[in-house]
């Protein structure tokens, strides 16, 4: 077992506040995606997902819904849930004529009982957790429920901000080197305090309306996690920008052609 909790139970509730907060203007900013969305997130959530018509999928953190339409419309009969009432609410109504396909429900990842009744009695194929994990101030409950929510070899996938690279103490620069008789550019990533997991507080989008929390916790922490309840690693994907792919500026991620903004991982559940 892990020696350090990687939970931060008194934040629960102020995190789950603001996003009930922020969740109106959010979805109104980004609902309809952004390019991390568009080109990193969801196409490496799919591709690690390998989700097959009819299957049952559990969308954690679902927010207003965006994934799980996407994959709805790749044929996955999806129940989605997300703490954040007003997330619910912005994606029960942006989902006209999904009924039969995906159902929603406001219900909190820390709470193990209310994620197990959302299974009713059947397991599912496949779970997804997308750009929500760093978010949560308890992962231990979804972690340790999961196993009993997915089928025997049932793949959870989750993305991240990646926790080396994206962090409120990571930061982007830029430096000038004489290559022969050029000057060029380097991309680089300062980080600091890597191994230290810490509450912060910060805004995924600017002009956002209040600050969110972010939780940082090592890769090593959230791999050992879910490696205590059962659920084993068999896939990681660190996706950058396609080279040429548009920066709005010079420190736009987008420009960062060999930095991974975003960590995604599989986790399988153990069969033996």
């Amino acid at each position: 077992m892990i020696s350090k909790s990687p939970d931060f139970p008194e934040y629960t509730a102020p995190a789950t506040e603001s996003w009930d907060n922020l969740a109106e203007w959010w979805d109104d900013a980004i609902g309809d995606g952004n390019p991390t969305q568009d080109i990193i997130v969801e196409p490496y959530s799919e591709k690690l997902l390998e989700l097959q018509p009819g299957e049952r999928v559990l969308d954690i953190a679902c927010g207003a819904g965006r994934f799980a339409r996407r994959m709805a419309d790749a044929g996955a009969i999806v129940t989605a849930f997300d703490h954040a009432e007003r997330f619910i609410e912005r994606a029960r109504q942006r989902s006209t004529g999904y009924e039969d396909k995906i159902s929603y429900h406001v219900v909190n990842a820390t709470d193990p009982d209310a994620m197990l009744a959302l299974a009713g009695g059947e397991a599912f194929d496949a779970a997804v957790c997308t750009m929500a994990i760093m978010d949560m101030a308890e992962i231990t409950p979804l972690f340790s429920t999961l196993p009993k929510l997915l089928k025997p070899g049932g793949r959870f996938v989750f993305s991240v901000t990646h926790p080396v690279f994206n962090t409120e103490h990571a930061r982007p620069t830029i430096e000038r080197l004489h290559v022969g008789t050029e000057v060029v550019n380097r991309y680089a990533v300062s980080v600091a305090d890597y191994l230290d997991m810490k509450m912060e507080q910060g805004i995924g989008v600017p002009g956002q309306p209040d600050l969110q929390h972010y939780f940082d916790r090592p890769i090593s922490v959230l791999v050992n996690t879910a490696s205590d309840y059962g659920l084993v690693l068999d896939r990681l994907e660190e996706p950058a920008y396609p080279r040429g792919t548009p920066a709005e500026n010079p420190l736009s991620q987008a420009a960062f052609e060999h930095i991974p903004w975003v960590l995604l991982g599989r986790f399988r559940v153990a069969s033996w």
